[in-house]
């Protein structure tokens, strides 16, 4: 004998899913409003960060590094770190602005350290620098090797310059390689100092460096 199967209309069945959806909405009402709630006030909090605290900050902070920048250029470094009574320096604005102030600021403050003889300081600074510049990220490399130079930590900074030299390939590679060069010879390591040098002469044959290097490796080779 064949079953009976019930048949519903179909607006029976549009009224039954309507009704189904109108029970859920009452029932997570309460929730589904506080959901979107919270999500009105992450979303106005996170508009009100942007544009009425970061982006000023960043401005103001723009325009204090313009001055500090200025005595960089002029070579007063002790102007540009710690300011002059008016404009502030590199340090105070990292420390007023923090994130804000833009990674250039770290890499200036520790050049600054750097020619005012406070090495320690100096590495720290540049350490923090994280700028997507290749060409900057290797200098910074570079200027840590001076600095580890400076402590007369001499492994450190040999490290370094072979690291900057390597970071990226163009000219200004030549100028780590024989700064590399000339602390292998310092330490004894005859033969690293040798590898730096030809790969000076080989590479970079048009730099400054090239057009000398040749001097440098009369003087160790057998």
């Amino acid at each position: 004998m064949a079953k009976n199967t019930k048949h519903h209309h179909p607006e029976e069945k549009v009224v039954e899913a309507l009704t189904q959806t109108e029970q859920l909405i009452e029932k997570y009402k309460k929730p589904l409003l506080y959901s979107v709630i919270v999500i009105v006030i992450i979303a106005a909090a996170s508009f009100a960060y942007q544009h009425l605290y970061r982006k000023p900050r960043i401005n103001e902070a723009m325009a204090q590094t313009f001055v500090a920048e200025q005595y960089f250029r002029a070579d007063s470094f002790a102007l540009a770190l710690n300011g002059d009574g008016n404009a502030l320096g590199f340090k105070q604005i990292l420390e007023e602005y923090g994130n804000n102030s833009g990674e250039a600021v770290n890499f200036y403050a520790g050049i600054c350290e750097l020619h005012l003889g406070n090495y320690q300081q100096a590495i720290e600074y540049l350490k923090k620098y994280k700028g997507e510049d290749l060409i900057m990220q290797a200098r910074a490399m570079c200027n840590i090797g001076d600095a580890h130079a400076g402590l007369q930590q001499n492994r450190e900074a040999v490290n370094f310059y072979m690291k900057a030299a390597k970071h990226v390939d163009t000219p200004f590679a030549a100028a780590y390689l024989l700064k590399a060069g000339i602390m292998y010879e310092e330490m004894g390591e005859i033969d690293n100092a040798l590898k730096a040098y030809e790969e000076i002469k080989t590479k970079y044959p048009q730099t400054v460096e090239g057009y000398e290097i040749d001097k440098y490796i009369a003087r160790i080779r057998p």
